[in-house]
């Protein structure tokens, strides 16, 4: 589960981590009233910051700055709404404009390969650390963490000192190293980073960005229900929450519903191929309904993907196992008529393939429904080529 950078810098804060102050909003006069409280505190530059769970927001004109209330407010009304590689900004971080003198890198993270955890550290910071690493290897330190020992003031001592992190930063990055560790672990996440970790002009070293990715697993001990808002998610991946499905909204046109994750990753990237020959025709989403999977689950699906404006083909493909294609052909069947008797738009062409257990009776269920949005296809290539060929269309 990855968190908003202003969650992320909630839990560095209850761990003694130091973060600028910072308010969120919900709308333009939200913000205003923010930079107002941090005018009249003596503090009237700000940061308007976009909450997204992708990175590049400062590329995308998702953050920027603001001398004032007026000009927060004009900002945050810029930002608010924006879309950010397939994520809508519903709320934005107004924080207090921070005096940087050096910028660093640093993380913990679960390193799976390697079956270990892992610190990275860098006096470059600021910038996608992939890109440090690929340009100047020697200034990213990984250090392999033993999890018995931790990251007490020893080991912090060590990784920030082969990070190269300078003589004037090094106390305060010590420490807050060893806090770093502490929220890690404390809250069983996958990854703790800041990027930047900085040092202010008066010595202090602070955490001016935060990503954390916490551990679903852990969810029995963890307070996770708490970080989910509704109103900062995409609105469709938490309708597809609500009903249980497995959706992940992606930047394309071809809605994509399967049995089986296996089997969805490799429609995404069969779609993909066949777009390349109509106009680069994407895929619009991930959703898995399940090797399990009944007819009710197939008609919340089909009414999520259909929900989507973007969405101007879907594909259904499915593999008939413990739901046979004939559960599936009803659960297609019977979400077209839930959505019509709405009144809602199923117009968009709907491409199925069905195979493996009862396809055969799938098939004629399907026939036998006859309805002008279904389109039949045996192979899976075939199918992808006719749902990216409308799409297009």
């Amino acid at each position: 589960m990855d968190l908003f950078e202003y969650q992320a810098k909630e839990l560095f804060a209850e761990y003694g981590v130091p973060v600028p102050r910072g308010k969120v909003a919900a709308t333009p006069e939200e913000a205003r009233a923010v930079a107002e409280e941090f005018a009249a505190a003596g503090t009237s530059r700000v940061v308007v910051k976009a909450q997204v769970k992708t990175g590049g927001r400062g590329k995308a004109g998702g953050v920027k700055l603001a001398n004032g209330a007026d000009e927060a407010q004009a900002v945050a009304s810029e930002i608010l709404g924006m879309d950010i590689k397939g994520h809508t900004v519903h709320r934005v971080l107004v924080e207090e404009g921070s005096d940087i003198a050096e910028e660093y890198y640093f993380s913990f993270l679960l390193d799976r390969a390697k079956r270990t955890f892992l610190a990275i550290c860098s006096a470059e910071g600021g910038v996608e650390i992939e890109e440090v690493a690929a340009t100047n290897p020697d200034a990213v330190a990984q250090v392999e963490i033993d999890a018995l020992k931790g990251a007490p003031a020893d080991v912090a001592a060590d990784i920030v000192a082969r990070g190269k992190l300078p003589e004037a930063a090094a106390n305060g990055a010590v420490e807050v190293v060893t806090k770093l560790w502490d929220c890690f672990v404390g809250k069983d996440a996958t990854l703790v980073e800041v990027n930047p970790l900085i040092l202010t002009g008066d010595g202090r070293v602070v955490a001016l960005d935060g990503k954390v990715t916490l551990d679903e697993s852990a969810e029995f001990r963890q307070d996770l229900e708490s970080l989910t808002f509704a109103a900062e998610g995409d609105p469709l991946e938490v309708k597809a929450k609500e009903k249980g499905l497995n959706y992940v909204k992606l930047d394309g046109e071809v809605g994509i519903i399967g049995n089986g994750a296996g089997l969805v990753m490799s429609t995404l990237d069969v779609v993909a191929y066949a777009g390349e020959a109509h106009g680069n025709v994407k895929p619009a989403n991930f959703l898995d309904i399940g090797g399990g999977a009944s007819a009710e689950v197939m008609a919340n699906g089909l009414e999520i993907v259909l929900g989507d404006t973007d969405v101007k083909s879907v594909f259904v493909n499915v593999f008939g196992g413990i739901t046979a294609c004939d559960a599936v052909a009803n659960g297609i069947v019977s979400a077209l008529e839930m959505l019509e008797s709405r009144g809602d738009d199923v117009s968009k062409p709907l491409v199925v393939r069905l195979d493996g257990n009862n396809a055969d009776l799938g098939r004629k269920i399907l026939n036998d429904r006859n309805h002008p949005a279904v389109r039949q296809v045996e192979t899976m290539d075939g199918a992808a080529g006719q749902a990216a060929e409308l799409a297009a269309k």
